[in-house]
């Protein structure tokens, strides 16, 4: 049986990150932990992950905060802005494991509305055989419908999956669906994970410690 891998995007193979817009909208780094702390906060912004639209979050959260209503709107009008860059050496695993022939999956918590935008800016996205966005399906990870969706979809045995993830609970949610999960802390340690389990050929072997 083929070992087909699934990655996550952000915080794995593309670099987002609000801070990269508001650290030109807001004076030091203090105002901005606490706008997204208190504003546009993490949970606000799983919601349009989830499939809640952009006007209403936008709406909603401007009717609450008044005040902020510039800063908000910034969030989605200049939403291109939070987007770093790929992460190279990700990008490069990925690259990597296409050309050996690992069949390859996504499975990403973005807004139906912006991830076009990514699409558009990142062509290695192509590599992909199938893209799940939690935006498009109104369900996010770590709901249980999600990773149900991805198997179904693509008829993928569970337990013949390597499901890759920068958030610890989405990699539980994996692994209760079936699959094996891996905790993404950075690209080498992600190569010496898919070297130990051999589908990345010439990855670094774990080192042998003699007792």
């Amino acid at each position: 049986m083929a070992r087909a891998v699934v990655f996550d995007l952000g915080g794995v193979l593309i670099d987002w990150n609000p801070r990269h817009l508001y650290r030109k909208l807001l004076p030091d780094d203090a105002s901005i932990e606490e706008f997204l702390a208190e504003v546009c906060t993490s949970e606000w912004n799983y919601q349009q992950d989830a499939g809640r639209t952009v006007a209403e979050a936008v709406g909603e959260l401007s009717g609450r905060h008044p005040d902020k209503a510039p800063l908000i709107a910034a969030y989605y009008e200049r939403w291109e802005e939070m987007l770093g860059g790929a992460i190279e050496a990700s990008v490069a695993l990925l690259e990597e494991l296409d050309a050996a022939g690992v069949p390859l999956y996504a499975l990403t918590n973005w807004s139906r509305e912006t991830f076009p935008i990514a699409r558009r800016r990142f062509p290695f996205l192509a590599r992909f055989r199938g893209v799940v966005v939690s935006g498009e399906e109104r369900a996010a990870k770590p709901d249980p419908r999600i990773y149900r969706i991805l198997l179904e979809r693509y008829r993928l045995q569970p337990a013949a999956c390597l499901f890759v993830d920068d958030v610890g609970k989405n990699v539980e949610g994996a692994r209760a669906a079936g699959m094996e999960g891996v905790l993404f802390t950075s690209p080498a340690q992600l190569r010496r994970e898919l070297g130990a389990r051999s589908i990345l050929a010439g990855a670094p072997a774990a080192p042998v410690i003699k007792l």
